[in-house]
């Protein structure tokens, strides 16, 4: 017991990485927990908004949301594979480059997503006639465009700065840049990515809130909920990672700081990615149009296959019936040729015996 002690006093170092392996493997099985169920999710999200529903304003901004959510963790894929290896990177400079670009914009297109959203939800419910006199289908996906063209522009210095760097024959996927640089690009990424955005919803939804004093009680605190829980979801889940970005350039000189920054890192990481799971619950499943729709389009599958087994069914038992059918005919008809033969037969040997 003393010597064990003594020994993990002397080796604290130990101990972190220890620590640093568990938290290693807890953070793969939640990686590839959000993994399935974000793209499988976000994918159900779009087939409903996409091929289901009626084109509105509101399904406009869902399908946005969910093709963003749905590409940003079908990227994961990529960092599970990486962090299982160590955080080696073993696909090459393009693909680092590529990975990066791909989930950045897709940070961007969400979260602007939801900003679009938040302001949307504002104008319709404190400026009715305005909103329902302006608020167009075709308006809505110009705005998705522009999010989408904004989100490419605002992602383009952080796939360009990204490449491959070689630690001990070790190859991995980061930021070669001056600390300056990068204080820069997490500075611009705090401020577009969180700030901007939690202001817009924040307010947005706190504005929503107001109105909604007029509704009954149990529509008020169910709509309160609704909107503590969006409120409550975007802070918790974004701003550790931005947190993580600015301690991860201070450890860059201290080794102990920099267990930590990779032990946290990976945790940080999902909670990001675990925003783009919560939001089509948050957002679309909450919505009593797309459960419809849901509900529909899973009932239509079920009928559909259990009709076509049913009509397999029915059809294997009607050729059963029908080739029993022709059989019977089949034997009737054999019956009836013999029967002929042999009464033809019979008369001919008739016919002689009499000629005789």
């Amino acid at each position: 017991m003393g010597s064990g002690n003594i020994s993990s006093a002397a080796n604290p170092s130990s101990g972190l990485e220890a620590a640093s392996r568990h938290i290693q493997t807890a953070s793969i099985v939640i990686y590839c927990v959000i993994f399935i169920v974000g793209t499988l999710g976000n994918a159900l999200v779009i087939y409903v908004t996409g091929f289901k529903m009626k084109k509105t304003v509101e399904t406009v901004w869902f399908l946005n949301l969910a093709i963003a959510d749905f590409l940003f963790t079908a990227f994961l894929i990529f960092a599970i594979i990486s962090l299982s290896q160590g955080h080696r990177w073993p696909f090459g400079e393009l693909m680092c480059q590529l990975n990066t670009f791909v989930t950045v914009v897709n940070m961007f297109a969400s979260i602007f997503t939801l900003t679009a959203m938040s302001l949307d939800r504002y104008l319709s419910i404190w400026v009715v006639v305005w909103a329902h006199n302006k608020r167009t289908v075709c308006k809505a996906r110009l705005i998705c465009v522009g999010i989408w063209v904004i989100a490419v522009v605002c992602s383009t210095p952080y796939a360009t700065f990204r490449t491959l760097v070689e630690n001990h024959g070790a190859h991995y996927c980061g930021y070669p840049v001056t600390p300056e640089q990068k204080w820069s690009l997490h500075i611009f990424r705090f401020l577009m990515g969180f700030v901007i955005p939690f202001l817009v919803i924040f307010v947005s939804y706190v504005a929503i809130g107001i109105r909604t004093m007029r509704m009954s009680r149990t529509r008020r605190q169910r709509s309160r909920r609704i909107i503590f829980s969006i409120i409550f979801a975007f802070f918790i889940c974004w701003l550790p990672l931005h947190v993580f970005n600015f301690i991860e350039i201070k450890a860059a000189n201290n080794p102990d700081l920099w267990t930590i920054v990779r032990i946290m890192g990976p945790l940080t990481v999902s909670l990001a990615f675990l925003n783009s799971c919560l939001n089509p619950i948050l957002y679309v499943f909450m919505c009593e149009e797309f459960m419809k729709k849901l509900r529909q389009s899973i009932c239509f599958v079920l009928e559909s296959a259990l009709a076509e087994d049913h009509v397999s069914f029915l059809s294997t038992r009607s050729m059963s019936t029908f080739s029993s059918a022709a059989q019977k005919s089949d034997a009737a008809a054999t019956s009836k040729r013999t029967d002929t033969a042999n009464l033809k037969s019979y008369t001919e040997s008739k016919v002689i015996d009499i000629d005789h």
